[in-house]
């Protein structure tokens, strides 16, 4: 991939100014407005103005006070006198502020303790709109939930494909609607089950897939036909895709029905989450294989999902999330252009995967924030034609790193929290953290209960009766605006250092999340920042909780399977899939797809066909930052 031009096209547009506010006042509301602007002239006489009011206010007792302040909202006019800087000169300023605790947001955004007109400009046709419309800000569909909640799609994976299938068919039972499937560490870093490097990781955090014949297992008895299925894999995701698409087949189900998300998120795994495998350069050459191959062989099927949730997690600002998942968005996007896709051939599909943290507004401006500079994006520097393609949708998925091992109990209400934000914020799916998983993988208990935290969202608070309940707020429309500009600012950044990939090389994104995660820390430290339980109402006799523990046995089990697999199966096959696999690898510009699903259906394994890469590609080995 020598000569792969995606830093050199990374070019952000500076963002529109905003046009003038724009006066739809008409009739009567012409006639009011015409009353306040002669009500506020100079000179005119008001019947108890702010100045005389805080002068009784200093002068007299409290019965006095409360009269006076009721006098004042008894006048004529309301407003008299009244504007954020005067409030907070003359009435704020009087009663003093808790100390030691800070008031921004957990990102470090400073908060004014109020917000109203004088001090947000917001234009509604402009900043929000309709949902459904551009900018898309209150939501991408018209109807949203009043038409189709989102989907509950509950992480599960452990052991070996047979456990894991028993907890889809667990979920289904209790009122999921989508699969979403976690692999264990082996998968992950693209190493079979038998690797030197598996040992003592096999099926610890997720499930274990080492060929098709796990998959063929992992979905026994699911007809995928009728279900979507999300998978969390990333540099062996085209591996995975095609043991999907074989089992789909297999099933009788049309490769062109399969629906799904797989998130192959490969330039937040050099941002954030540290499981990569290859280069960036062919890593990001094999993601736009698999999005033009699903563009045309399985539309159904997100064949990414631009991820910020691994970069939250990691310790970044709620705006450093937004700017680096969009940022690794556009890379994609320039990248399939290059290859020679149209943009509306592959853009309706792309997807995105964002955190639900616990800074309530903030999370819900970031997603509003998020759809708005999308849809400019795609419309304004990539020329989109098809509304869909502004479309930003998105899986949310509370917070991990919010989750404390002391009274892990406390985790319900922080997770249901963080959902009721991302289902204000006007998510597509969701997944809530499970109260446990600070200390280990869920159980079944913790499991049911996290699921019933979004069917109480949906059925019982009322908060999906009407769409976007929360649009215009004065806070929540300063936060989406200063999020938006907080994005442009890193944009700027990103371009001048010549792009994403550029700025993995230059640790660009690993520096400013390791300044935020130390700048958070150590608030906590301090007590500035409360985390109940850990630095403040900490419970010294807590009892431990039951939690779910993996048998080492099924390790063995899954290596014996692996072994097995590779006694039975034609060797000759193998061997032919591979050699076809190494040849078009060293090709640029041929697509890896059907070579992989090829080698797929001869049951290469996973690990075999990583191993093939690694021969052709090489691997990556970070520069550290300290």
């Amino acid at each position: 991939m020598k000569g792969f031009s995606v830093g050199n096209r990374y070019e952000m547009p500076p963002r529109p100014k905003r046009s003038p506010r724009r006066g739809r006042a008409s009739g009567a509301k012409r006639d009011l407005h015409a009353h306040r602007r002669r009500s506020h002239e100079p000179g005119r006489r008001h019947a108890i103005t702010l100045e005389s009011s805080l002068r009784v206010v200093r002068a007299g007792s409290p019965l006095e006070v409360l009269r006076t302040i009721g006098a004042v909202a008894a006048t004529e006019d309301p407003q008299s006198g009244l504007g954020v800087e005067a409030w907070r000169r003359d009435l704020y300023a009087t009663s003093p502020e808790r100390s030691g605790e800070a008031f921004s947001t957990i990102s470090g955004v400073d908060n004014e303790p109020l917000y109203a007109p004088d001090n947000v400009d917001v234009d509604y046709e402009r900043d929000l709109g309709y949902p459904g419309a551009y900018p898309f800000t209150r939501g991408v569909y018209p109807s949203m939930y009043r038409g189709r909640l989102w989907t509950m799609r509950q992480f599960a994976g452990f052991g070996t494909a047979e456990e894991t299938n028993e907890r889809f068919r667990y979920l289904l039972e209790h009122g999921q609607t989508g699969l979403s499937t976690a692999f264990d560490m082996p998968t992950l870093m693209g190493y079979d089950s038998d690797h030197p490097r598996s040992l003592g990781e096999v099926g610890r955090e997720g499930v274990a897939v080492d060929s098709l014949a796990d998959m063929e297992t992992l979905f026994a008895g699911i007809p995928l036909g009728e279900v979507s299925t999300s998978m969390t894999i990333n540099s062996p995701a085209a591996m995975l895709l095609a043991f999907y698409a074989c089992v789909g087949e297999e099933q009788g189900v049309p490769v062109a029905s399969l629906r799904g998300t797989v998130q192959t998120d490969i330039l937040k795994e050099y941002i954030a989450q540290k499981e990569w495998i290859f280069p960036p350069e062919p890593s990001l050459r094999l993601v736009v294989d698999m999005i033009e191959w699903c563009s045309r062989e399985m539309p159904l099927m997100h064949p990414v999902s631009i991820s910020g949730y691994h970069i939250r997690e990691a310790g970044s600002t709620a705006a450093q999330e937004l700017a680096f998942t969009l940022a690794d968005g556009f890379a994609y996007v320039d990248a399939c252009v290059e290859r020679g896709l149209d943009v509306d051939e592959f853009a309706p599909r792309l997807s995105f995967f964002f955190n639900a943290h616990l800074d309530f507004f903030e999370e819900i401006a970031k997603y509003r924030a998020a759809r708005r500079i999308w849809a400019r994006e795609l419309r304004e520097r990539y020329g989109a034609k098809n509304p869909r393609s502004l479309l930003l949708r998105f899986h949310a998925q509370t917070a991990g790193v919010s989750l404390t091992a002391q009274q892990p109990e406390v985790n319900l209400i922080r997770t249901a929290i963080e959902a009721l934000a991302a289902v204000l914020g006007g998510t597509q799916s969701l997944h809530t953290n499970s109260f446990d998983e600070a200390l280990a993988l869920p159980t079944e208990h913790a499991v049911r209960l996290a699921l019933r935290t979004q069917q109480v969202i949906a059925h019982e608070t009322g908060v999906v009766n009407t769409i976007d309940p929360l649009g215009g707020s004065y806070y929540l429309e300063h936060l989406t605006d200063e999020l938006e500009r907080e994005a442009y600012d890193y944009f700027d950044r990103i371009a001048k250092l010549g792009g994403v990939v550029a700025a993995i090389k230059e640790n660009f994104f690993q520096r400013e999340i390791a300044e935020a995660s130390f700048r958070y820390q150590s608030e906590v430290e301090r007590g500035e920042r409360i985390v109940v339980g850990v630095n403040r109402y900490v419970q010294a006799d807590e009892q431990p909780v039951e939690i779910l523990r993996i048998d080492p046995a099924l390790e063995r089990k899954q290596v014996a399977r692996v072994q097995a697999l590779r006694a039975r199966r034609d060797g000759a096959a193998v061997e032919a899939a591979l050699a076809r696999l190494k040849a078009d690898a060293a090709v640029t510009d041929r697509n890896l797809m059907p070579s992989i699903l090829a080698a797929s259906r001869a049951y290469v394994t996973m690990g075999e066909m990583c191993d093939a890469l690694r021969e052709v590609w090489g691997v990556w080995r970070e520069t550290p930052v300290f």
